[in-house]
């Protein structure tokens, strides 16, 4: 956790989102624009901190929206300066999918590794870890393909996407995966296309790969 977020735990929920006004003022800059969403600030009205942990902020702003109404709307942050990885595991011509329980939907996704990077390691090197760490996979070639924001009316950091070419499959991580499934890259388009594949940086990542020539 940044040292500014974790001052956090010492305020309200108001003076949280004003010490976070004045230590992160890239969180609440206001493009130029009629159609922007504005946000307030004080003495006008304050917004509040929902919840801070270790991962996560969450914040209530007071906006002002295109048509000049005020209101208020929710934000999810990340408390780490490190950026979240996902990584496409290319196995030969087929993609490695790993089945994992999610909290929020309260059911199983077909979804490809994705985590928090570890502080103080680069981008590719968390992308090579997390092959490691979920798949017992070493990555021959890492490919970047961009950045991807999961749902932007919330989530406000995105996720940086790669492919990692890799040999074989080996011890997976027990936390979470209850299945790891190596299928045909046209096939695991197939289940993103019939639904089977809900997971949006998992579709991303996909079509990224496809796009950049990477299904041969």
């Amino acid at each position: 956790m940044s040292a500014e977020v974790g001052d956090l735990m010492d305020h309200t929920p108001q003076s949280a989102y004003a010490h976070l006004r004045a230590t992160q003022p890239r969180w609440f800059l206001t493009p130029l624009g009629d159609s922007a969403i504005g946000i307030m600030r004080w003495p006008m009205v304050e917004g509040q901190v929902l919840h801070r942990d270790e991962d996560r902020v969450v914040l209530e702003d007071p906006v002002v929206l295109p048509d000049g109404q005020h209101a208020r709307r929710l934000r999810l942050l990340s408390a780490r300066p490190e950026h979240e990885v996902a990584v496409l595991p290319l196995l030969a011509h087929s993609v490695v999918l790993t089945e994992r329980f999610q909290h929020a939907t309260r059911t199983w996704h077909w979804e490809i590794p994705r985590a928090t990077g570890v502080e103080g390691m680069a981008d590719t090197d968390n992308a090579a870890g997390q092959l490691q760490e979920q798949l017992g996979a070493s990555a021959s070639e890492l490919i970047g393909l961009g950045q991807v924001h999961p749902d932007p009316r919330i989530l406000a950091d995105p996720v940086l996407l790669y492919a990692g070419r890799i040999d074989t499959v080996g011890e997976v991580a027990a936390g979470g995966i209850r299945r790891v499934w190596t299928v045909p890259f046209a096939e695991a388009e197939e289940m993103a296309l019939t639904g089977l594949i809900t997971d949006a940086v998992t579709i991303s990542a996909l079509f990224k790969a496809r796009h950049s020539g990477l299904t041969g």
